[in-house]
């Protein structure tokens, strides 16, 4: 994207991409399992990067809106061969999930009305459950360090689940609620050192104390910025153009694009925000698929935040305009990725060597620490809707003045999906199963229970 000086390496790209390509097939499990599979095979085994400078790249793609690992990898590529290499390994980390993501959301399509599929989504969606519930706890427990931020966290709860207020509203007001306490009250956010940095083995090929040879100037700055922007508007412009202001692509290409922007603290932080807007503003699918949509995401390598694929080939496959539906459910798909993941490379391709610069700013360590405390808030939301659409088949609508909620009919409670559900959650926190492995289980409790008869749908 940019004309940029060589990056003095002893890694061949060659085998840089053939590594790329091998940790793509590997990244199942959320960004923590991701994460974990980048630290073996980059730190631990090939030593291609210290300790320090990982955490470091990980502290910034933390930072910034989008799924953290992908960014990772895309900042790890560009420290060892530049732009190219930072576009190659954010790319292979997406590529097996979309193909596999686009492959199950045509057979959900095709098969999904069907007994033993439906049996075994609602498996899937059961198990769903405890891994949010997981989710909840691991964040907790590594972002709610003081009273503070335990009652920042809450305070997201209740602003979302109660009062309705907008996902980006509660992630900015975080931030900024961060800000102020950095500044006017420094000891609600103790700083938690996540590892002494200290390495065993031979040098790393990037020293953890050398910077980056590519330095921030702003020609570079201009060049990534007007090239990442085509990019990204591009697509959005001839999509609004072809099919008209109105259309479920050009609705689908500018909603995502918003979206990119604001999907701080993961996958699971934005999808509460994807399936209130999705769900019940564009009506693109219905809740219950929501939870499925999650659940394959879960089965596939890449990004739990490829579930905008998913939605995205469901609402265009039913208002797909004058193509035929199929046509328009595989375009839209790959559209709404491209300007899901556009962001992305840009963020990093366009931060990092200021970042190579910037360690342990606290101004920005402080916004991080609020708006990861608010994402406690957030992911609980999100477990509470999954929760309420799949354990029951109906729901009572609350609105009264300032309050919104949707609470469950007790009457319509769903025993499969909830015994699955408890199955899941004994897997995950007793026997700890893997994500894979517990989601593998309650498809086939799902299947065996539709197969004799038991009501799934």
């Amino acid at each position: 994207m940019t004309d940029q000086p060589p990056v003095q390496t002893t890694v061949p790209f060659g085998a840089a991409v053939r590594t790329w390509f091998g940790i793509s097939l590997q990244t199942f499990g959320g960004p923590a399992g991701q994460i974990a599979v980048m630290q073996r095979a980059l730190v631990d085994e090939r030593r291609w990067i210290g300790q320090r400078r990982f955490l470091h790249a990980l502290n910034y793609c933390t930072l910034l809106p989008g799924p953290e690992a992908q960014q990772l990898a895309t900042y790890v590529g560009w420290l060892l061969h530049g732009t190219a290499g930072g576009l190659v390994a954010g790319g292979l980390f997406v590529l097996p999930g979309v193909v596999a993501l686009l492959a199950l959301s045509a057979v959900y399509v095709a098969f999904g009305t069907t007994t033993a599929i439906t049996a075994v989504f609602t498996g899937l969606a059961a198990a769903v459950l405890a891994i949010v519930v997981q989710a909840v706890i691991r964040v907790a427990g590594r972002a709610l360090a003081s009273r503070a931020l335990v009652v920042l966290a809450v305070a997201s709860f209740l602003a979302l689940a109660v009062f309705g207020v907008p996902f980006p509203v509660v992630v900015a007001l975080a931030g900024v609620a961060g800000w102020a306490l950095g500044r006017w009250r420094p000891a609600a956010l103790p700083q938690k050192v996540a590892a002494d940095g200290a390495d065993a083995g031979p040098p790393p090929v990037i020293s953890d104390d050398v910077l980056h040879h590519e330095a921030p100037t702003a020609r570079r700055t201009v060049r990534v910025l007007l090239v990442g922007l085509v990019a990204w508007g591009l697509p959005i412009a001839a999509v609004g153009v072809l099919t008209g202001a109105h259309s479920v692509f050009t609705e689908q290409a500018l909603f995502f694009s918003g979206a990119a922007v604001v999907t701080f603290g993961g996958a699971y932080a934005v999808l509460a925000y994807v399936a209130q807007q999705a769900v019940a503003v564009y009506g693109w699918l219905s809740p219950g698929e929501m939870v499925r949509g999650l659940a394959l995401a879960e089965t596939t390598p890449g990004p739990l935040v490829m579930v905008v694929q998913f939605v995205a080939f469901l609402g265009a496959y039913r208002a797909p305009g004058d193509l035929d539906p199929w046509v328009a459910a595989v375009l839209a798909s790959l559209l709404v990725t491209w300007v899901t993941f556009v962001p992305s490379f840009l963020f990093v391709l366009l931060g990092a060597p200021y970042m190579e610069q910037l360690r342990g700013n606290r101004s920005l360590s402080a916004a991080l620490t609020g708006i990861t405390a608010a994402v406690v808030g957030v992911i609980a939301n999100l477990g509470v809707y999954f929760a309420v659409h799949t354990l029951f088949s109906g729901v009572v609508e609350v609105d009264r003045g300032p309050l919104s909620l949707e609470l469950p009919d007790l009457t319509t409670l769903r025993p499969v999906p909830l015994v699955i559900a408890a199955v899941a959650a004994v897997l995950l926190f007793r026997l700890r199963w893997s994500v894979l492995r517990t989601l593998g289980v309650a498809a086939l409790l799902g299947l065996v229970a539709g197969l004799v008869g038991l009501p799934v749908g």
